[in-house]
């Protein structure tokens, strides 16, 4: 494996409804061998708890060793940051990630990276990736989107950023929840380069050499 493939992805989870988005997103991550900067906001903790039945420790020490063994992550492959961790890799652009994905993606966090706000280490990480000129991936997840979502998601478009609202297709006829997740963690797994075999690539009948 190349040094590139390496490199570490910052996974950020907000409190839009869709966690399972961002949980399959992490457990692919580390089947694939990423290592991965994870980070979660308040918000998303309480909407983890809303949707799943799992009980994920709330201080992110405890959180990092919980689902480093539910997603048998080897040791030091992820690492949960605080939303003030302030020393954190992430808050500076020495750090080696290249990918940033924001899944799922509340309008309020849209917003504030599109003002260029870092109250928090999820927007400051957000800001980095902007100013770096690396690659950020914000799965939205509202409905239905007002004139001001719309305006911030073309601002950050403009500059770069990789909107990719979580609307999946139904091509591939799904049977399950599991299906439909699938779909949108298979697009955002493409767009970081990263080998799986979720969905069934369109027109092809063998993509083993995807």
């Amino acid at each position: 494996m190349n040094k590139t493939a390496l490199r570490p992805v910052i996974l950020a989870m907000t409190g839009a409804s869709g966690a399972a988005y961002g949980l399959r997103l992490l457990e692919c991550l580390l089947k694939a061998e990423r290592p991965v900067y994870f980070l979660l906001s308040k918000a998303a903790q309480i909407v983890l708890a809303m949707e799943t039945d799992l009980d994920i420790p709330s201080k992110p020490a405890q959180m990092q060793d919980w689902l480093s063994r539910q997603y048998a992550a080897r040791p030091g492959q992820l690492q949960v940051l605080g939303r003030d961790q302030w020393t954190a890799p992430v808050a500076s652009g020495s750090h080696n990630a290249r990918h940033m994905v924001v899944c799922p993606c509340t309008t309020g966090t849209l917003a504030a990276i599109a003002n260029g706000n870092s109250d928090n280490l999820i927007e400051r990480a957000a800001d980095v990736m902007i100013k770096e000129r690396r690659e950020l991936i914000m799965v939205v997840r509202e409905t239905p989107l007002s004139s001001i979502h719309l305006e911030n998601m073309l601002k950050l478009s403009r500059i770069g950023v990789t909107i990719m609202p979580a609307n999946p297709g139904f091509y591939h006829k799904p049977v399950s929840i599991d299906d439909i997740v699938d779909f949108i963690v298979a697009r955002i797994l493409d767009h970081l380069q990263v080998s799986h075999d979720l969905v069934d690539r369109w027109g092809l009948d063998d993509d083993t050499f995807f």
